[in-house]
This record gives C-alpha cells, sequence and structure tokens, in this order.
C-alpha cells in the first residue's frame, strides 16, 4: 500500500497511551551513557533494544537484551546493540525498559479487515505466537463479554487461570487495553494494524504490555451502507404469499425451465391464480398461455417467474408494474457471473446488463429476485415457483442461500427428516435483492422460527453485520461460509496480521453475534432442525442415555471437544433410582449404558429420571430402532409370520415407537431437550423408531456426534440471549 509505514516501538506505545493503554516504564536514548543513566533510573533489571521505524521484529534480528542487572552491563549491550545497525535500518535509537518477569504471554491486536473493518486479535503471545497460531477474532464494537468468550476459546486457556501458583488473569485491566485497541482502531483509520506482543501475565495475574507496533497507511475509503431492510415488506410478500402467480416465458418442452418451472407450481398444489405467457399462446399443462403480461388482467398477480432471454427482462419489468406486480423471480443467466461487463472505446466502464435491469426494477418498484436465481418456495403458500426439484414439507425452518445447489441440499434433508420448510429462496446473483435482506426479512416472518443460510462472497460486511445483529434478536440464525480463506487482511510487519484470516474473522464475528456458524451441510441443517422442533436447553449439563455402549464412548468424546458442554454429574437420588431400575451391571456412570438389561418399560422410566433431574440440561438418547430393526429381518425372512415373530415383531416395532413417544412427551413436560439420535434414521427411513420421531415433529440425528454439535450451537445462542442460568 502507498504510503504504508511501521511507527518506531516507542511512538506506537505513545500512540497506543494516548487512548488508554499502559505500559512497562521506559525510556528511549540514543548513546551509551544516557542507557545507563535511564536504567539506574528505572531499576534494575532492565530490559533495552535497539529500536526504529525500520526494525519491526527485533527478536529475529538479535536485537533485543534481557535481565540486565548494573550500569557495567548496560554500557556493555547498548555497545553491542549500536554496533549491529545497518545501513538500511535508518534512524534508530536505544529503548530502555523496566523488565517484567511473568511465563505467560499473550499477543493483543488489530488488523483492518477489508469487509468487517478493525478486528481484535487475542492469542497465545511471544517469540512462538505464529507457531501456535492459538488466537480468537472479534470485529470491533465489541463488548467485555466478547473477550471473555475469546479467552475461554483459546486452546491454551487453562494457563490463563490460577496456573501452578500464580493468580489468574486480570481480565479487567486486560479489557483496558483491548478497549484501548479498539478506540485507536475507531478513531485513526489509517492505522491498519497493531501489534502488541508480549503481553506479560505476572504471577499476580496483572497483564503488562511490554512491546508494541503500530502500521499506518491510507485510510480505506469510507462506504456509506444503508441500514437493512432496504426494501419495503409488500415485496417480500408478493415473493412469499402471492395472489397470483405468472410463468413468464413458458413452454411445451419438459426439459426447459419455461415448462419445469410451471408443472412445479401447478404440481405443488399452490392456491393461488395461475397463468403463463408464451408468444405462440399454447396450451402448457391446462394453462392457457397469453402473449403478453399486458394481456392479463390488471391488480391478480403480485408474482412474475422469468424464464425468457436476458435481452427481454428489462421490458418485461416494466409490464409487470403496468399490471400490478410487485415482485419478479428472474431465472436467465448471462449478467454478472459472465463477468462481460461492458466498456467504451474510451475504456470508460459503462452501465452492465445487470445494472440496467436493476434500475429498471427499482424504477418500476418491483422487486427483483436473481438473476440466475433456482427460484423460490413457501409451504404456507404451497408455491413451489423453481426450475428444479425438490418440494420439501410444511414446517418453520426458512432458506436463504447464495447458492441454488444448497438450497435443494437443504430441501432434500427436510424431505429425509420431515423436520419441515417454510420459505426458500436462492439469491442468484442478488443483484438487487441479497442474502442479508432475505434473512433480515425472513426473521421477521410469523411463519419462520429459523433461519438458516449459505453465504460465499461478502460484498458489504457492515450490512451484512447489522441484518444479523437484526435477526438473531429475534431467531437463531444458522449459517454457513464457503470460501473460507486463509487470505485477508494481512499486515506483512505484523505478527497480528499474519495470524488473521477471512474465514477467522467470520468465525469470530458470528460468535459475538450468537449465530450459530456450521461448517458443512449435514451441521447446517442438523442446527437448524434442532432450533425447529426442541426447547432451547438452559445450561450446557448433558446427560447420554445409550443402549449401545460405543456410541455412548463416541458421543462422549464429541460432546467435550470443543468445551461447550459437558457430562452432567448424576446427584445421588438420581443414581439410587437408576439402581432400582437397572441391572447391577450397568455403567453407573453418565453416560448411562443399560447393559442390555432393558426390560419392557426400562427405557422410558430412565429417560424420566434423567429429564427430571435439575443438575441435567438436556438428554441425548442413543440406540432407538435397534428392536425394530431386528422385527424388520424377522419380517423379511421366510420364517415370518410363523413360529410366534408376528407377535413378536409386533412387540419390537411397538417398543421403540413408545421410546420415541417418551422422549417426545418428557421435553415438553420438562421443557428440555432431548435428542434423539441413530445411524437407522438415514439407514432405514422407514423404521419405527425413526418414524415415530418424525410423526411426533422431532428430529432424528443421524449420529450421537451430530447430535451434540448441533446442541452445542443451541447452547451458545441459549447464552447469547441470556437464557442460561
Amino acid at each position: 500500500m502507498v504510503g504504508r509505514r511501521t511507527l518506531s516501538e516507542h511512538d506506537s506505545k505513545l500512540l497506543l497511551a494516548s487512548h488508554g493503554a499502559t505500559f512497562a516504564v521506559e525510556r528511549v536514548v540514543t548513546d551509551i551513557e544516557s542507557a545507563q543513566t535511564a536504567a539506574r533510573d528505572i531499576g534494575f533489571p532492565v530490559v533495552m533494544k535497539l529500536v526504529g521505524e525500520r526494525l519491526a521484529h527485533k527478536s529475529e534480528r538479535g536485537l533485543v537484551r534481557l535481565g540486565i542487572q548494573d550500569a557495567d552491563e548496560a554500557a556493555r549491550a547498548a555497545s553491542e546493540l549500536l554496533a549491529l545497525r545497518r545501513e538500511d535500518d535508518g534512524d534508530v535509537a536505544l529503548l530502555v525498559a523496566q523488565q517484567v518477569r511473568g511465563s505467560r504471554e499473550l499477543l493483543v491486536g488489530m488488523v483492518r479487515d477489508p469487509q468487517f473493518g478493525p478486528v481484535i486479535v487475542l492469542g497465545a503471545g511471544g517469540v512462538t505466537a505464529e507457531a501456535l497460531g492459538d488466537v480468537q477474532m472479534r470485529v470491533v464494537p465489541m463488548f467485555r463479554s466478547d473477550l471473555d468468550d475469546m479467552l475461554d476459546s483459546l486452546r491454551t486457556a487453562s494457563l490463563y487461570e490460577s496456573f501452578r501458583g500464580q493468580a489468574a488473569l486480570d481480565r479487567d485491566a486486560l479489557w483496558n487495553l483491548v478497549d484501548a485497541l479498539a478506540q485507536l482502531s475507531h478513531d485513526r483509520p489509517d492505522v491498519l494494524s497493531i501489534d502488541v506482543n508480549p503481553v506479560i501475565v505476572t504471577a499476580s495475574g496483572e497483564p503488562v504490555a511490554v512491546d508494541a507496533l503500530v502500521e499506518l497507511g491510507d485510510a480505506p475509503s469510507a462506504v456509506s451502507t444503508p441500514i437493512v431492510p432496504r426494501h419495503d415488506d409488500a415485496g417480500f410478500g408478493a415473493l412469499f404469499s402471492p395472489r397470483g402467480v405468472v410463468v413468464v416465458g413458458a413452454s411445451t418442452h419438459p426439459g426447459k425451465f419455461g415448462f419445469v418451472s410451471l408443472h412445479n407450481l401447478l404440481a405443488s398444489g399452490y392456491r393461488g391464480k395461475v397463468a403463463a405467457t408464451n408468444r405462440s399462446q399454447e396450451n402448457v399443462l391446462g394453462v392457457i398461455c397469453v402473449a403478453s403480461l399486458t394481456d392479463l388482467p390488471p391488480d391478480t398477480y403480485d408474482l412474475a417467474f422469468l424464464c425468457t432471454p436476458a435481452g427481454a427482462n428489462e421490458e418485461l419489468l416494466r409490464e409487470c408494474a403496468a399490471i400490478g406486480i410487485r415482485a419478479a423471480f428472474v431465472t436467465s443467466a448471462g449478467y454478472d457471473e459472465a463477468d462481460e461487463s461492458p466498456e467504451s472505446t474510451h475504456g470508460d466502464s459503462i452501465e452492465s446488463a445487470q445494472e440496467r435491469l436493476v434500475r429498471v426494477a427499482k424504477e418500476s418498484r418491483v422487486l427483483l429476485a436473481g438473476p440466475n436465481g433456482q427460484g423460490v418456495v413457501s409451504t404456507p403458500s404451497e408455491l413451489c415457483a423453481q426450475i428444479v426439484a425438490p418440494y420439501p414439507p410444511a414446517g418453520t425452518i426458512s432458506i436463504a442461500s447464495q447458492s441454488g445447489n444448497f438450497v435443494s441440499s437443504f430441501m432434500n434433508l427436510s424431505r429425509a427428516s420431515g423436520v419441515g420448510i417454510a420459505r426458500a429462496v436462492s439469491a442468484g446473483n442478488a443483484a438487487a435483492v441479497d442474502v442479508a435482506d432475505y434473512v433480515e426479512w425472513l426473521s421477521r416472518d410469523a411463519a419462520t422460527s429459523t433461519v438458516l443460510s449459505y453465504v460465499e462472497g461478502i460484498t458489504d460486511g457492515p450490512r451484512l453485520r447489522r441484518a444479523l445483529e437484526l435477526s438473531i434478536a429475534r431467531k437463531p440464525v444458522v449459517l454457513m461460509k464457503g470460501g473460507a480463506s486463509a487470505e485477508g487482511a494481512r499486515a506483512a510487519s505484523s505478527h497480528t496480521g499474519a495470524l488473521a484470516s477471512n474465514d477467522d474473522v467470520f468465525d469470530g464475528l458470528c460468535r459475538q453475534l450468537g449465530v450459530a456458524r456450521a461448517h458443512d451441510v449435514d451441521e447446517a441443517f442438523d442446527t437448524a432442525a434442532l432450533f425447529a422442533t426442541a426447547p432451547l436447553p438452559r445450561g450446557n449439563r448433558v446427560a447420554i442415555l445409550t443402549t449401545a455402549g460405543g456410541w455412548g464412548v463416541v458421543t462422549s468424546d464429541a460432546l467435550s471437544k470443543d468445551g461447550v458442554l459437558t457430562l452432567a454429574e448424576l446427584p445421588p437420588e438420581a443414581m439410587q433410582q437408576l439402581d432400582g431400575l437397572l441391572p447391577a451391571r450397568w455403567s453407573r456412570n453418565n453416560p448411562v449404558d443399560c447393559a442390555g438389561g432393558e426390560t419392557r418399560d426400562t427405557i422410558p422410566a430412565v429417560m424420566e429420571v434423567l429429564a427430571s433431574c435439575d443438575e441435567v440440561d438436556a438428554v441425548v438418547y442413543l440406540g432407538i430402532g435397534i428392536q425394530a430393526n431386528q422385527a424388520r429381518l424377522m419380517r423379511e425372512g421366510r420364517f415370518y409370520p410363523d413360529h410366534g415373530l408376528a407377535r413378536i415383531v409386533e412387540y419390537h416395532e411397538r417398543q421403540d415407537e413408545r421410546f420415541a413417544t417418551a422422549a417426545s412427551d418428557l421435553s415438553k413436560r420438562f421443557d428440555k431437550p432431548i435428542l434423539v439420535a441413530s445411524e437407522l434414521a438415514v439407514a432405514d427411513h422407514g423404521n419405527a423408531g425413526p418414524r415415530t420421531v418424525r410423526s411426533k415433529g422431532g428430529m432424528c440425528f443421524a449420529s450421537g456426534p451430530r447430535a451434540v454439535r448441533a446442541l452445542a450451537h443451541a447452547y451458545r445462542y441459549a447464552r447469547h440471549r441470556g437464557l442460561v442460568a
């Protein structure tokens, strides 16, 4: 960057001190005699460094002397350091500072992310900061609680608690330093990065900053972003709850979008008026097409679904406005995704086809979805206006995705799990309405309980942040992001910058906002399904009930992996009750392994003991469907229904139905999540256990680890909303 420069250590500290940061006592001198005097005044032992604007990483050059005990050592150190100066170092000086003792070190810094602006970085510090890479990031502005979450999320978090006779880190004192960095980043847009490393934690827990570098450069251009929402509710109402839909460009060819979209609209049972256009005025699936939108009666249709060439769409939007259509979904490609922005012969950029389309839509007061999108689904209206399958069961999860493929993937998982969808939309090129707009509107939609979203490139970080802030205050948001990259806001001379990446910044933002950030499709849907079907946990203490010992072990491992959830410690009265229900060989611990000693009523009774326990915030039940799985093999075998098999098959299936029903009833009764998990949810869709879970409106997770991964997200959200005791 033009004009980019690093301040000397001393000047960096002075700038930070002007915003409230405090540092160890130090002086800057230029000769040996002055160095001796400064050392005496500060008091031995001292540290001495060669400093200058071109000397960023002094340790790597051997430009630091530690543990100087007297004036003679100070003189020798000063002489050695001055002798190490190179021609290209520019002006240098000697910095003499109080030596701070402590075995624990932190890094505190700031980088300016190109999308989200100033980002605070906190992690394990010292010369091994980059090697350890143990950092957390949060976007400014941040709160005191964000600092606690950052510290608690470090892999080395235990070092900063009471440790081997040393006091716990004074977090309030550390917050003063973090707040100073945040304030400076806000007040000085030309501050590109700040690196305070190390911050030594003394034996008494005091954090003392002993080194700092501030990098200056050209301030980023100020961008004025509108506060969401950008579109009125009438446009979204027309998109998701239209009185009537017109398929523009209908076709009799079953392989074309104009046929498929009309077919899907009619096949889904849409209850509003349906019309279609094509120039030949053909009969398509029983709908007599008109030649033009203007041939239709005004104020009858709210949504136009355009399956037409890009060149025709601007005029079609004007015709939409003329007959009162308020929303248009454009499936056409050939816009910005083709990367063919025209230029004039003089090299000046001229209006692209996509820009013209947006302008016409705005002038026509038509909400423009797409272009290059897959379509829109709204089960409350039985609306399936899209160019591909599937159509999901009705429910309360709503999907807004930058990728049409992931809209289909989430809806396929909805069909498989039985956990239904309210709304779904692919943003396509998001020319006029982007994912941020959809997420914010869906958070206000009465039919939606949980928002599930996928994003890739982020073009307006502050607006996305604001949309998420507004949305998470109303209901859970589950977000999956593609395009994770190790590249991003990097400051070459800063440890802080070297540790920062786009994905880490985004992950930190989700953590501080309370957004459930999922890393794959299964995690995203599992989490949304849990939010949509179960009460929120009021704590992180989990009881695991298993009839399959191995699954109990791996689920416990998954539960403890990130330190968010913990295995509940069962009180003596609960243990006594379990002793009366289970054989002597049961695990006598959590997980509660029934050890194959279940009788007819064991599982519901044990589940009730765990659910009723005040020390348990959630229950995970593993092993449903095992009896029904044996029943399936008996039913398929050549001996069925003789030899008593008909009776035992019925009994096995009825038992798994009872277990699923008990989980549902107890969850409602005690207002606690009881998660049911079995691979049979996907391996045998008709198994009586998972089938009954679905019929009760629940989610049968494909495994215990997947269940607790979703539960951890639910706990974080409940904690963020202040619902955790």
